[in-house]
């Protein structure tokens, strides 16, 4: 399937979802995260979901980040150009709900994006090769992009991977993880 179709499948997938099994899913998908070899870095980048597109709640996550006293950023969208910047998060950061549905920080200490050790990337669909489908503005492949080339990229996905997506760009920056509910997939083997 190409982009356009996997999102229009998944966006249909999402909206049956009950509120109920979101939260039980995205459980499942922190519960399955702590298995991996994450947990000794130190700066981990997480999206607040678009609770009105049924994302994975990642609530739980950030329990388990602010747990093991780790430094959490999270994004802050620019849609006059698509792009992100990044924020500490801390117990004094004022998040806003923007026109598009998203939690963000109003303002505070900015983080390069060379320093992120960890993202946990927002998707609709991934393939089993690590390449995945967002809503198509390029917010994160742009971001990914400057990224250290060893930071690890970890999809989280309410569902299980297609077999392939067609039409890669060489833009699209592919995944080292994806974590579902019931399977974790590597692609860094």
């Amino acid at each position: 399937m190409n982009k356009q179709e996997l999102r229009t499948k998944y966006k249909m997938l999402r909206s049956q979802i009950s509120e109920e099994d979101v939260e039980r899913l995205s459980m499942d998908i922190a519960n399955q995260l702590l298995q991996l070899p994450i947990w000794e870095k130190s700066y981990y980048h997480i999206f607040l979901p678009i609770q009105k597109h049924k994302e994975v709640d990642t609530e739980f996550i950030l329990h388990i980040l602010q747990g093991k006293d780790k430094n959490v950023i999270v994004p802050k969208s620019n849609f006059k150009d698509n792009s992100l910047t990044h924020i500490l998060l801390t117990d004094t950061t004022l998040l806003k709900v923007n026109s598009w549905g998203i939690s963000e920080p109003v303002d505070g200490i900015p983080i390069p994006e060379d320093t992120i050790e960890v993202v946990f990337v927002p998707l609709l669909a991934f393939d089993q090769h690590g390449n995945r489908v967002g809503y198509g503005k390029g917010f994160y492949d742009g971001f990914l992009a400057k990224c250290n080339p060893k930071t690890l990229k970890i999809g989280l996905s309410f569902f299980p991977s297609e077999k392939k997506i067609n039409h890669i760009l060489s833009t699209d920056v592919a995944l080292d993880y994806c974590v579902t509910p019931l399977e974790t997939y590597n692609f860094k083997k």
